[in-house]
């Protein structure tokens, strides 16, 4: 009995030693959780006996943590159904060492994080892990990882349970290698991590560093600007209202590397544009996700450098993705600030502006976006305001433009503007690419809302300087002030969002205004590299540093943000290149002496601009037009009516189209006679039927003698042997009735190579009046064909080839298609309607592709598995490039009615966004959130809109039309025939 109790006596002794020996158990921990995005701080002091042999760390944290010692980075974990583990050889020393751990959360879910360190020693192992011990925080100064800092005012953690708890289970059990790159600031969602530098090609003899990448709390960035002591400012944006905000304000050291980030001009956030100028920082807001009503701000500084007095100084009716954009301090002193075409001219601008007498000037009636996209906002469009150094004057200085989102300066003074496509009217005539415009004073470039943009040689606008393609235009700077070789001082830049490019344009003086060509200076891997994946680079601004290189920011829609820096080190010399040009000099000098008398009465003015009318330069004789139509009508109306030279004769006719009166329009019309089509150059002919078109959409027709007279002689010309005027004569002739003009559209559109020019006389004949039954049947065959797929302009095809992705029509094609045939078909009789019934149902059973055949399957029944989370999948990420099935893919995206929403190729809806390239501009992370969290980050166009009636009723669709009268809804994008209209007398309330 004896020796068994001495042998149970030795076990229970054995027994307390082992269990005394156990490491500690990992327990989860968090502080102070709340119902919102939320960060938290935690530190602990790790006091090592001896040196360190081996070091190693496994953390995860619902949902993204960053774990430091002594102050640096050393382990990013992005997924909590991970233990991301990590080797720290030679991070610890004897004595004292700081363990700090950073924390998100990104909405109301479960918050914890988990953490344990093994660290060997001669003397055994010694086990740290997260538990009650460690101090905790909800706000941390820069300095909180570093072993100095004082947190003797910090709380304790608060423990939630052990590793293994509900409901995140045995999370260490399935452990992956971890990183130390940083966390990207996701606006409140999970953290995002910025692209590495090296995933990104640049031109030789150019370096690009990525700086920092933002951190949760620091939003996703939209905007960046540069301070007079050489400090770079940031806006962001965020997911959901922040009532901190604030601009970002970074600090670079003498060695180039970060030394500070601090907050000013809190809670102001939001901002698409930043310029420090006249002793303040001006500040557009876009009014997103901000309490700050969208507009332009002033903000002063106390002399804390804090920057806190915030001023409205001036109110812009808009906001969302084409509103306010960007401010900039021109070389005249004088700011800059423009805003999109969702944006309304502001209150209160200078009678003397000189952008005046737009109208939408369309010959023939329009179709709006098949999608509904814009409908009913009229111009001017996007535009640019010209603000007196002191806030007070407002000149709408020039206008039409989409969504140009920013702008800047050339060498020569000259502002050019970085205007967006309308990607929706890809494979339409009137689409019109990104592209860069000379915003020359008085300048209209045309945009119009659904198929009345105007194309670029319209004599009453401007084109562009370069066509870019396609993509999502964002910044835009100036190279003046680069260390960087002449040519890439003397460039402009200009970032694409959607597909990561970063292009330096290089100006070329054309006359009084400018050509231009482009490259790629920064672009993503896969660009330069065929066949390699291609990482996203959603690319927001660039700017110019103090030191000369440049820095740029990627960002927006809840994106990961990124500062970048990007310098020279090749032999070329850096020396300031940034002279005016000297080619042009004297004809830009010309224009600027007309543009004095744009908006303004002058008794000199005629004898100045006349001679300029008849110039072979069209920006000469465009802002000699825009200084005619300034001066009173009936100084100048005989002068342009006897006026011999066809360039000033036809020029001033098109000025008194516009601004002359109806009881004008018979003369100037007759007037017109003197220069019969035959006779006149292709860019004259053109003019010529402008002017005719402007003439009758703002005077209607005139007398049916010269309705008759102007139907015979034009029709001599058309066809014609330029494409081009046969475009405009097709429209100018349906106008004024022709009977012939149907046989003759036909035989132009046997002729028709691309599907854009095609597509143009499908449009524009629908509205026409006089038809056989067999010109019927001939023009309904167009439909089809258009189905089983035409060759498209070569030049359309190579910008989806310089993006790096497949062509693929719009959005908006298909339904485009639908409503120009509803269109048409409302203008037939009922015994069309019989006789033409089997060819409508074969139209409307083709599938849009290539040969009207589908290239996805039919769809499946399924059976609900369950409702995932991103946290079921998020492990799986890096695993789905390998072993993947197209097959079950493509099924998959039809089974789930992807398909029914989503356009991909040339197939689906365009209820939501392009699935094509989708890849080209967000994460595998980006993806899987918007998957299973659709309207985490939602784009305005998808929006719907919540409209209340005064009876109390309420309708909820996307918009689809809206005019003074009435608008439009869309409740169930699956079922477009099913709209609802409401007129605007009867709303008592509206909301998106």
């Amino acid at each position: 009995m004896r020796a068994a109790l001495r042998f149970a006596a030795v076990w229970l002794s054995l027994a307390a030693g082992l269990m005394a020996q156990s490491p500690p158990v990992p327990q989860w921990i968090w502080f102070h959780k709340s119902d919102d995005a939320e960060t938290r701080f935690f530190r602990k002091t790790v006091t090592v006996d001896a040196p360190v042999s081996q070091a190693e760390l496994v953390a995860t944290a619902d949902d993204a943590l960053e774990v430091f010692v002594n102050g640096e980075r050393v382990l990013t974990a992005e997924q909590w159904s991970n233990g991301h583990t990590v080797a720290l050889p030679g991070k610890f020393k004897p004595g004292a060492n700081v363990v700090g751990l950073r924390a998100l959360n990104g909405d109301s879910s479960p918050a914890g994080a988990l953490l344990q360190l093994t660290l060997t020693t001669a003397a055994g192992k010694q086990v740290v892990v997260s538990d009650g011990s460690w101090k905790a925080a909800d706000k941390a100064p820069r300095d909180w990882a570093q072993p100095g800092f004082d947190d003797r005012g910090w709380g304790s953690a608060e423990v939630l349970g052990k590793l293994g708890m509900e409901p995140w289970g045995p999370v260490f059990n399935n452990r992956v290698a971890g990183s130390a790159k940083a966390l990207g600031g996701g606006g409140g969602g999970a953290a995002r991590v910025a692209t590495p530098a090296d995933q990104l090609a640049t031109l030789p003899g150019f370096r690009v560093e990525l700086l920092h990448s933002g951190e949760p709390g620091e939003g996703s960035w939209v905007n960046l600007c540069r301070d007079p002591q050489g400090r770079l400012v940031i806006s962001p944006q965020y997911a959901k209202p922040n009532p901190e905000g604030g601009l970002l304000r970074i600090t670079l050291g003498p060695d180039g590397r970060i030394a500070k980030r601090d907050w000013i001009a809190r809670p102001l956030y939001d901002a698409q544009g930043l310029c420090f100028a006249h002793g303040a920082l001006w500040v557009v807001v876009n009014k997103y996700n901000t309490s700050f009503e969208s507009g332009l701000y002033r903000v002063t500084d106390d002399g804390s450098d804090t920057w806190s007095k915030i001023e409205l100084i001036k109110a812009l009716p808009g906001g969302g993705e084409h509103g306010p954009h960007a401010v900039e301090l021109g070389p005249d002193g004088n700011l800059w600030v423009m805003a999109g075409n969702h944006t309304k001219p502001p209150e209160g601008l200078s009678a003397t502006s000189p952008h005046r007498h737009y109208a939408e000037d369309l010959v023939l009636p329009r179709q709006p976006d098949g999608n509904g996209h814009a409908t009913g906002i009229m111009a001017p469009g996007g535009y640019i305001l010209r603000v007196t150094p002191d806030g007070k004057s407002f000149d709408l200085y020039c206008a039409g433009f989409r969504n140009q989102f920013d702008y800047a300066f050339n060498v020569d003074g000259e502002l050019f503007a970085w205007d967006a496509d309308m990607e929706y009217d890809w494979g339409v005539p009137w689409y019109r690419p990104t592209r860069v415009n000379h915003a020359a004073s008085g300048a209209e470039f045309g945009w119009r809302y659904g198929t009345g943009k105007w194309p670029a040689y319209f004599a009453d606008s401007l084109g562009a300087v370069t066509d870019i393609g396609i993509g999502c235009p964002t910044g835009m700077t100036s190279g003046r002030g680069a260390k960087f070789p002449a040519a890439y001082q003397r460039a402009l830049y200009v970032l694409d969002w959607t597909y990561g490019r970063l292009m330096a344009v290089h100006l070329k003086p054309d006359g009084a205004s400018y050509t231009g060509t482009w490259e790629n200076f920064i672009a993503p891997a896969g660009l330069v590299k065929p066949g390699e994946p291609k990482p996203p680079l959603n690319l927001t601004d660039a700017i110019i540093g103090a030191d000369g290189a440049m820095y740029f920011t990627i960002g927006g829609r809840g994106t990961a943000s990124g500062l970048y820096r990007v310098t020279y080190t090749g032999g070329d010399p850096v020396a300031a290149a940034d002279e005016p040009n000297r080619e042009g000099a004297e004809a830009r000098a010309q224009r600027r002496r007309l543009e004095a008398f744009h908006g303004k009465a002058d008794p000199a003015a005629l004898d100045a601009l006349w001679p300029a009318l008849n110039s072979p330069d069209r920006a000469l004789r465009y802002a000699a037009r825009i200084a005619l139509e300034s001066q009173p009508v009936a100084s100048w109306k005989q002068r342009a009516l006897g006026e011999p030279a066809a360039n000033a004769g036809l020029t001033a006719s098109l000025a008194l189209a516009r601004v002359g009166s109806r009881e004008d329009q018979d003369a100037m019309l007759r007037g017109l006679s003197r220069w019969p089509l035959s006779r006149l150059t292709e860019d004259q002919q053109l003019l010529k039927l402008r002017t005719i078109q402007v003439s009758l959409a703002r005077h209607g027709l005139p007398s049916p003698e010269l309705v008759a007279l102007a139907t015979e002689r034009l029709g001599r010309s058309y066809p014609n042997r330029s494409p081009l005027v046969n475009r405009e004569l097709c429209q100018v002739l349906i106008a004024l009735g022709a009977p012939d003009v149907v046989e003759k559209t036909l035989a132009v559109m046997a002729r028709s190579t691309t599907q854009e020019d095609l597509m143009h006389y499908v449009f524009h004949l629908r509205t026409a009046k006089f038809w056989t039954p067999d010109q019927r049947r001939e023009y309904l065959g167009y439909w089809l064909k258009i189905r089983q797929g035409y060759p498209h302009e070569p030049q359309l095809v190579a910008w989806f080839d310089e993006a790096g992705r497949p062509y693929s029509d719009g959005a908006s094609f298909n339904n485009f298609l639908k409503n120009f045939l509803a269109d048409f078909v409302a203008g037939m009789s009922d015994g069309d309607k019989t006789e033409l019934a089997p060819m409508l149902a074969s139209i409307a059973a083709a599938k849009p592709g290539a040969g009207g055949v589908s290239s996805f399957p039919n769809p499946q029944p399924r059976t609900p598995v369950k409702e995932w989370a991103v946290s079921d999948l998020a492990g799986d990420l890096e695993a789905v490039g390998r072993g993947r099935s197209f097959e079950k893919g493509r099924q998959a995206f039809v089974d789930a009615q992807c398909l029914a929403c989503h356009r991909f190729g040339l197939e689906g809806g365009g209820i939501g966004p392009d699935l094509t390239a989708v890849s080209a501009r967000f994460t595998r992370q980006d993806i899987l959130d918007s998957i299973l969290d659709p309207s985490r980050v939602l784009s305005e166009q998808y929006e719907n809109t919540t409209i209340g009636l005064k009876d109390g009723e309420e309708h909820t669709g996307r918009l689809v039309q809206e005019t003074e009268q009435e608008v439009v809804l869309l409740p169930d994008p699956l079922q477009p025939e099913m709209k609802v209209t409401v007129q605007k007398a009867d709303i008592a309330s509206r909301s998106a």
